[in-house]
């Protein structure tokens, strides 16, 4: 059975940071680099964001390539293996942790947690079946293939705007259907939404069913738009929202908040159980950026480092 000092579960940002960290201070470290209960690559989601603007060193950056140079970073260091198998299993042992995956078992002083976060789905009758056939969950994995379409993206976040600012390259049309009054992107691109002309904003009003046989056609909203509750459409991306992937953690007594978020010491990164830690979305932090996620994670690291000094481990 395979043993590290550190065993980091997901492969994204923090996970990947986490693991660069760990190597710096000398600690063998694995990354299991699919997050439970989600199928995304090593990466995470930042791979599924076309322009990244706000990450220190980059102006302007593809989301695939700045997750592909912090994978690079992390697999330069011999200490560092990276497994695409996903952890099912967690527990305590006498020497630290047992993890379980389909494939293996291995052990681990310390864990870090950085298994972030799954999408939203849209439960309305229709989104199910339609899956990948006009409905879809990732702007930028699959909106290329509505070149000069009609499409809508549910959500009023500053993830949907930018879903929609993507589209817009592609697409002929672009609805934002949103519940609430008002989309609340950030500044900059809210002013790119309003000067988009390919981009409409339907406010206060839900899909209540996604229409088609073999594909997508249309959309039945609870309000009617345009004297119509049928809104015709080729496609339709959801992104509202995202759930946070705890229930490891949760199983294993980690304490979790009313949002099911890992709840951290933010100066160090641990948990409520000696040699757990956590990082990223999947944490209580207020404020979730991959910048922020990836800090948390290093201070993990270096948090680990110190408890299995003190151990004796």
């Amino acid at each position: 059975m395979e043993s590290y000092d550190f065993i980091i579960l997901g492969g994204g940002g923090a996970g990947l940071a986490g693991a660069m960290y760990a190597a710096r201070l000398g600690m063998k470290a694995l990354v299991l680099g699919f997050s439970h209960g989600t199928d995304l690559p090593v990466g995470g989601v930042i791979t599924t964001t076309d322009i990244v603007e706000n990450y220190p060193g980059f102006t302007k950056i593809k989301g695939f390539e700045l997750a592909k140079k912090l994978e690079e970073h992390a697999r330069s260091y011999d200490l560092v293996t990276i497994k695409t198998e996903k952890a099912e299993e967690i527990k305590k042992i006498k020497t630290g942790f047992s993890v379980k995956t389909k494939k293996a078992e291995y052990n681990g002083k310390t864990i870090l947690f950085a298994t972030g976060t799954r999408w939203r789905k849209l439960e309305v009758p229709g989104a199910d079946r339609l899956m990948n056939r006009g409905v879809h969950y990732c702007a930028l994995c699959d909106g290329p293939l509505y070149k000069n379409k009609i499409v809508g993206v549910v959500g009023g976040s500053d993830s949907a705007i930018k879903d929609a600012l993507f589209l817009s390259e592609h697409a002929k049309k672009v609805y934002i259907i949103y519940r609430g009054s008002k989309i609340h992107p950030e500044p900059i691109n809210f002013a790119r939404v309003q000067k988009n002309k390919k981009i409409e904003v339907i406010n206060n009003t839900n899909i209540i069913e996604v229409k088609g046989k073999e594909a997508v056609t249309s959309v039945m909203l609870n309000k009617s738009y345009k004297s119509s509750k049928e809104l015709k459409l080729d496609g339709v991306f959801v992104a509202i929202g995202h759930i946070i992937l705890s229930e490891l953690a949760e199983n294993l007594g980690v304490k979790l908040n009313k949002e099911k978020e890992i709840i951290i010491n933010h100066m160090t990164s641990e948990t409520n159980i000696p040699g757990i830690f956590a990082a990223g979305d999947v944490t209580d932090k207020p404020f979730k950026q991959l910048i922020t996620g990836v800090a948390d994670a290093c201070t993990a690291a270096y948090s680990a480092y110190e408890y299995i000094n003190k151990k004796g481990l």
